[in-house]
């Protein structure tokens, strides 16, 4: 038996709780993982809350990420005592995931613990950091310099947010931070943002064209802040897109894209293939300053996910939450 939160839907509605699980009752895979630590994201949240459609079958385990021990394996890359990390691949969605003290996986949606990390590190980065540094590598991948002008980071202080601005500000970028919370003014400015934004200033509707500003973007906000943002980028400008916290819906023209070339690019980690996985978690542990990660992060048990769901939903989560699942 182990514990873990597990999400049920039927005729007396749509609940999650935390309970004792057979491990009789795991999906099918060819590893088997003794989980330490798992997180909370978005998306977890909505799943746990049901103010999303994130689960596609029920009864699900939440949990898109999770760092532990392989206990059992048939998969010739991991044998017992192997340390991994795992993101995405529908896992909390249609499979299920890390929050819970064990999980039977697929061994090719895992990658190796990276060796300048901990468990709780990686955890503290999780599927919320390496997106972002998807989304540093896009910028890059597409010309964008530090030379080239300032970064926007909308939902700066969210878990993307946090972790692509303070990678962004090693690498030498100059980062302006968009939040719509102004007591995080002071932690955005620890993590390197020059400048901080109210997001009101891009929430509501715009011109087709504004001043040009933005040589780079990294939004998880979509809607009428994505619009925007497009509409402000410079000329051959590059705007990652890996978020819809604002909507799903982007109300903008073909203005920014035929007269100043900007490039839109987006930004997938749910089936983000293997050798741009390791590459991303490479890069965090030469970009991303180790020592930033207890700013960035906080640590919560088990227990505590099922009312910090719900928290998370409101805005009143900072950076990244981290789930010790064995308390």
């Amino acid at each position: 038996m182990f514990k873990g939160i597990l999400i049920e839907k039927d005729e007396a509605g749509y609940r999650a709780a935390l309970t004792d699980l057979d491990e009789g009752r795991l999906p099918e895979g060819d590893v088997t993982v003794r989980v330490s630590h798992s997180t909370l994201n978005y998306k977890d949240a909505l799943a746990i809350t049901g103010k999303g459609p994130v689960v596609r079958t029920f009864p699900m385990v939440p949990g898109i990420d999770l760092a532990g021990t392989v206990e059992h394996s048939t998969h010739p890359d991991y044998a017992a005592g192997d340390a991994v990390i795992l993101n995405g691949w529908g896992v909390g969605e249609t499979h299920w995931g890390g929050l819970a003290q064990q999980a039977r996986l697929n061994g090719n949606w895992l990658v190796p613990l990276p060796a300048q990390f901990t468990p709780q590190q990686a955890m503290a980065i999780g599927t919320a950091g390496y997106t972002a540094m998807l989304c540093v590598l896009a910028l890059e991948r597409h010309g964008v310099t530090p030379a080239h002008g300032e970064i926007l980071v909308t939902g700066a202080a969210g878990g993307v947010g946090s972790v692509a601005s303070a990678v962004l500000t090693r690498l030498g970028y100059s980062v302006v931070a968009v939040s719509g919370r102004p007591a995080e003014t002071e932690y955005l400015k620890h993590l390197g943002a020059v400048e901080v934004l109210d997001r009101a200033t891009f929430a509501t509707p715009g011109k087709p064209l504004g001043r040009e500003r933005w040589a780079g973007v990294v939004d998880v906000v979509g809607s009428h802040t994505l619009a925007n943002v497009c509409a402000t980028t410079k000329y051959r400008g590059v705007v990652t897109a890996c978020g819809l916290a604002g909507g799903m819906d982007f109300p903008a023209t073909v203005a920014p894209f035929i007269l100043r070339g900007v490039t839109l690019v987006g930004i997938d980690s749910v089936i983000c293939p293997r050798p741009e996985r390791l590459e991303a978690w490479r890069r965090l542990g030469s970009d991303l300053d180790v020592a930033k990660l207890d700013t960035i992060s906080q640590e919560v048990g088990l227990t505590d996910v099922i009312p910090f769901a719900s928290k998370l939903l409101n805005g009143e989560v900072r950076g990244r939450v981290i789930v010790d699942v064995n308390r």
